[in-house]
């Protein structure tokens, strides 16, 4: 028998080629299966763009039946819709994701009511929601209203002074406002004052920074609508009595309150803090980095959220209702008494040291099963303002507030962010420049590199 074809070198690399060619197509195959098993992926981006949020993964994570979401577009758009949907089919077994072509599925689009291009709508059984806007808020927030059902509708009381959902300005609400809507709340405005009772529809009642009095009728719909069950948010400035707004005392509604175990003192709150000093803020805003144990404030750990004039707290369980701390300043704050003076003055015989409690929750037992009533008491409500309302933590903080007021403590992480505008402004200078390095200098280096290295080698 002839043997020596099999020592012949050609032979051998034949069979070289053949042993690396079986391992690089075992390679691929092990990487492709490993790939469809366990898919992952890296956001390298600064905001990360790419990373779905803590709540949206929460949503999905939870869910316990299934949930199909629809895309609808050419096929031409498919990718955008992809880049996106592709992200939450991978967060649960649970969540499907259908692509619908609407040239070739027209009868589909008209079943949902869908009559745009790059529209979602979530599936639930026989409940279908469109999202309003195909992006992770919008595709989320259709989500959570077809888990939830229902309208949530937040209550802001009007009539007293207090922060208007209509007005744009530094101080007004419609940041608030819209903040809220699109963590799928209603939000209207009721006056107290016109009829002394919180509509029965109410899920919170919001009364955000009165300058005014509370006429006794006004607080008693307010205690008569929370022990009975109902969610309220308190937001109370310190008493200043300086320029042409001054701010009421409100003893009606801090009796109230002190009562419910929430002393709201009639002081102004002061902090030489260097974490202030950092973000340009002085000593009448005092920022909070560190929180207590509470469903509220619990992913908020290693954020900060500020409280621009703000009074102290003293909290204590009252006879119904259980209160606990949210957050409390440092031990470099201190408070003043003097609330008619524009210049800040300390008073070592008045003016006590910090810590101070700036916010706190509390349950009301009403006696009734699955009727407990809730509150959030804050000594500041410029917070929630559109001045203010975009400061680091402090959207988060507002939502959190409400859907643990409304029972939806699922709900509670770190939203979605919003997309960064990362435009770079080009002067035309500046363009020239950067276009005679692009296409003329760069190139020519290269150029005159490989020249050096042929003449060094000739």
């Amino acid at each position: 028998m002839n043997t020596e074809w099999i020592k012949a070198r050609q032979t051998k690399y034949v069979g070289y080629a053949t042993t690396y060619i079986l391992i690089i197509l075992a390679v691929l195959v092990v990487a492709n299966f490993l790939a469809n098993r366990y898919n992952k992926a890296f956001d390298a981006t600064a905001n990360k763009r790419f990373t779905l949020s803590d709540q949206t993964k929460k949503v999905v994570g939870d869910l316990k039946q299934d949930v199909t979401i629809q895309y609808f577009d050419q096929a031409t758009g498919m990718t955008a819709g992809k880049d996106l949907l592709d992200r939450y089919a991978m967060l649960s077994p649970k969540l499907h994701v259908e692509y619908v072509d609407l040239l070739k599925k027209p009868q589909l689009a008209r079943a949902a009511n869908v009559s745009r291009e790059g529209a979602a709508v979530v599936v639930l059984g026989s409940k279908k929601e469109e999202a309003k806007t195909f992006d992770e808020e919008g595709v989320t927030g259709a989500l959570i209203r077809t888990l939830k059902g229902g309208e949530r509708n937040v209550c802001v009381a009007s009539g007293s002074g207090e922060h208007r959902i209509d007005d744009s300005s530094k101080e007004g609400f419609t940041n608030f406002q819209t903040v809220v809507q699109k963590d799928n709340y209603k939000v209207k405005n009721i006056n107290l004052l016109e009829k002394a009772e919180v509509p029965a529809d109410c899920t919170v009642l919001v009364i955000g920074g009165p300058t005014g009095d509370y006429v006794q009728p006004e607080v008693d719909a307010i205690k008569k609508y929370f022990e009975g069950g109902g969610r309220v948010l308190f937001m109370l400035d310190p008493p200043l009595k300086i320029g042409r707004k001054e701010i009421s005392d409100n003893d009606a509604l801090a009796a109230m309150l002190q009562d419910w175990g929430v002393t709201v003192e009639k002081d102004l709150v002061l902090e030489d803090n260097p974490l202030s000093q950092l973000f340009g803020a002085g000593p009448e805003v005092p920022l909070i980095a560190s929180y207590e144990s509470h469903a509220i404030v619990n992913d908020l750990a290693g954020t900060i959220t500020g409280f621009p004039v703000s009074r102290s707290l003293e909290v204590k369980d009252g006879v119904k209702t259980k209160v606990v701390k949210l957050f409390s300043t440092s031990k470099n704050s201190f408070t003043t008494y003097d609330l008619h003076s524009s210049e800040i003055k300390v008073d070592p015989s008045k003016d006590k040291k910090g810590p101070f409690t700036l916010a706190a929750a509390g349950t009301y037992d009403t006696g009734k099963p699955n009727s407990q009533g809730r509150f959030v008491v804050v000594g500041n409500s410029t917070w929630a303002s559109n001045a203010f309302l975009g400061f680091r933590g402090n959207r988060n903080l507002l939502l959190n507030m409400l859907n643990w007021l409304s029972s939806d403590e699922d709900l509670i992480s770190i939203r979605p962010k919003e997309q960064e505008d990362r435009r770079i402004n080009l002067t035309r200078a500046q363009f020239l420049i950067l276009r005679a390095v692009s296409q003329f200098i760069l190139p020519l280096i290269v150029v005159l590199g490989g020249v050096m290295v042929w003449w060094r080698r000739r």
